[in-house]
This record gives structure tokens, C-alpha cells and sequence, in this order.
């Protein structure tokens, strides 16, 4: 299976919606927001196999000291085929000397970021004011 990983790819709307319903992430009912919001993170990595987007991930970074990487999510068909850490590779090659590299995990997504070498930020704890449903 040939995945090409690059940050250099700008997805269309609706493949990108498709990813996030196939996920069953409720930014996908705010179609218009979700993609503004990719198309102007700090950057924006893609996978695809063949041309279907299969995986993304975004960040949002001050370009020196701090990064925070919102989103990633691969399309349930290709979950366990290492596209995740694909990606987050690709975040590595700009920000693995940044001073903060932070995300909010849950779930199955805590072993998956551990295994990307992140750990619990201490006696830290994430808040937010949410509008979503699915956590």
C-alpha cells in the first residue's frame, strides 16, 4: 500500500467532510468552518492512497516556541496501518525543536500519541468549552 504523506496538498470540501462524517466527528455538521479552519492552520498535513484523502492532521503554531495540533484522524478503514504516525512524522520534520509541542487526547488516542512519544503534561488537565457530542 503506497500512502503519500505531504503538507503540500490542499484537499476539496467535501473530500474533507467525508473523512470527518466517516469518523463521526461533529465538526463535519459545520462543514464550511471545519475547512476555513484546516485550509488556515499553521499547516496541514494529508495522506491519501492513490487519490482518496485517507488521513489529516492539522497544527496551529505561534512559528517559534509553541505548537498545538487539533486534529487527526485517519478514515476507519485504514486505522493500525501506522498512516497516524505517518503524519505525525511529518508535523516532526518542522516542530521537533519547538520548545511545547501539545494536543488534548482521550480515548484510544492516549496509546496512540504515547506511542508518538508524547506524555501527560504533568498535573495538567485540558478544559474547553465545547460544542460537540461525541466525547
Amino acid at each position: 500500500m503506497n500512502v503519500k504523506i505531504t503538507s503540500r496538498d490542499t484537499p476539496k470540501k467535501d473530500e474533507v467532510i467525508e473523512l470527518y462524517a466517516s469518523n463521526q466527528w461533529s465538526s463535519a455538521k459545520k462543514p464550511d468552518l471545519l475547512y476555513d479552519g484546516l485550509i488556515n492552520s499553521s499547516m496541514l498535513v494529508t495522506a491519501r492512497i492513490n487519490s482518496m484523502l485517507v488521513g489529516l492532521g492539522n497544527a496551529l503554531s505561534d512559528g517559534h516556541l509553541v505548537v498545538y495540533y487539533p486534529h487527526l484522524l485517519i478514515h476507519p478503514e485504514y486505522h493500525r496501518m501506522g498512516i497516524g504516525q505517518k503524519i505525525v512524522a511529518e508535523f516532526q520534520k518542522t516542530y521537533k525543536d519547538f520548545h511545547q509541542q501539545i494536543l488534548v487526547a482521550d480515548g484510544k488516542a492516549i496509546d496512540f500519541y504515547e506511542k508518538c512519544g508524547f506524555v501527560k503534561g504533568g498535573e495538567t488537565q485540558s478544559m474547553w468549552i465545547y460544542q460537540g457530542d461525541e466525547h
